[in-house]
């Protein structure tokens, strides 16, 4: 397996990836259980989620041993490139996340999650096609367009569904979000110097910034008959889809390929629907059991083919 500029081997990265798509397909059960033990409102769960994040981060940073040969590209680069990155990561995880939730509420989930998740591959991989020349061939194609149909097998065909133009216009604003964020760090990644830890306090200290003042005009502390309870899930929304996830997100995003890393990600929803039959008690539906495999197929093939792809420059 080849190793990326970075240090971190093609292979590792997928992994991560994968980790952390599954990983992101738990926040929505847990935001649903925080929105019924208490009024906390979207905005203010996703500045949280950025702070608390944040906060795990660094402290994970104190107690974690120096890798100096692992960073020293990440630790060379003057401070005004390191606020450049923070920033343009910051602002589209804030994009990414705000509007999304808008569009959930305008739109509804299903719609809201089919066109962000399916947007955002679309997007992403224009973009590396005219910003860095990846190619994805008629096999990344392939496996494109059957992670989409998978995804709309898997959440529009899986219940009602009502389109609202204005829902449409906040998911394609998020998913314009979301392929910043993944350009921004597939960009930098290509000359080893993204430090994921780095990349992911940096956005969570830019995105929580923005979200800030419409928290407080939405109300930061919530109210609750279940305190503690609501404490925990949001806890384990920063710990887990926040702090680990987005920084095995940006380690992995950094040495793969743009298109593959958004397809991946579209496990998100297939974790969000193993979740939801499994531990939330709905019904296995035949939507749900096609629409999964149809993804899981896609992503299995895609991952497949970055790996060969990796491994033969080395070879040569």
């Amino acid at each position: 397996m080849s190793t990326a500029v970075s240090g971190l081997p093609v292979g590792r990265g997928l992994l991560y990836l994968i980790v952390a798509g599954f990983a992101w397909g738990t926040a929505g059960a847990a935001a649903s259980l925080v929105y019924r033990s208490s009024d906390l409102g979207a905005v203010s769960l996703s500045f949280w989620r950025c702070a608390a994040g944040l906060a795990l981060l660094l402290a994970a940073r104190r107690l974690r041993p120096r890798r100096p040969a692992r960073t020293a590209a990440a630790a060379a680069l003057p401070l005004r490139h390191k606020a450049l990155r923070a920033g343009a990561t910051g602002l589209g995880l804030a994009v990414f996340q705000t509007t999304y939730f808008a569009a959930v509420s305008a739109t509804g989930l299903a719609v809201a999650t089919v066109v962000t998740l399916g947007a955002g591959p679309v997007l992403i991989a224009l973009g590396a096609r005219l910003t860095m020349g990846e190619r994805l061939g008629r096999a990344g194609l392939a496996a494109v367009a059957g992670a989409l149909v998978g995804l709309a097998v898997l959440v529009a065909w899986g219940g009602d569904t009502t389109v609202r133009p204005a829902g449409v216009l906040l998911a394609l604003a998020s998913a314009a979000g979301y392929s910043t964020m993944t350009l921004c760090t597939r960009w930098w990644g290509r000359d080893g110097g993204v430090d994921a830890a780095g990349t992911s306090m940096g956005a969570f200290a830019v995105a929580g910034l923005c979200l800030l003042p419409f928290a407080l005009a939405q109300g930061l502390v919530p109210h609750t008959a279940e305190p503690l309870r609501t404490l925990w899930l949001v806890a384990y929304i920063a710990a887990v889809p926040t702090a680990l996830a987005y920084a095995l997100y940006f380690a992995g995003a950094a040495v793969v390929r743009s298109a593959t890393v958004s397809v991946i990600m579209l496990l998100e929803p297939v974790g969000a629907a193993v979740l939801a039959v499994a531990l939330l008690g709905e019904r296995l539906t035949p939507a749900t059991v096609v629409g999964t495999l149809l993804m899981l197929g896609s992503v299995t093939g895609l991952a497949l083919a970055e790996t060969r792809g990796a491994t033969a420059p080395a070879t040569a």
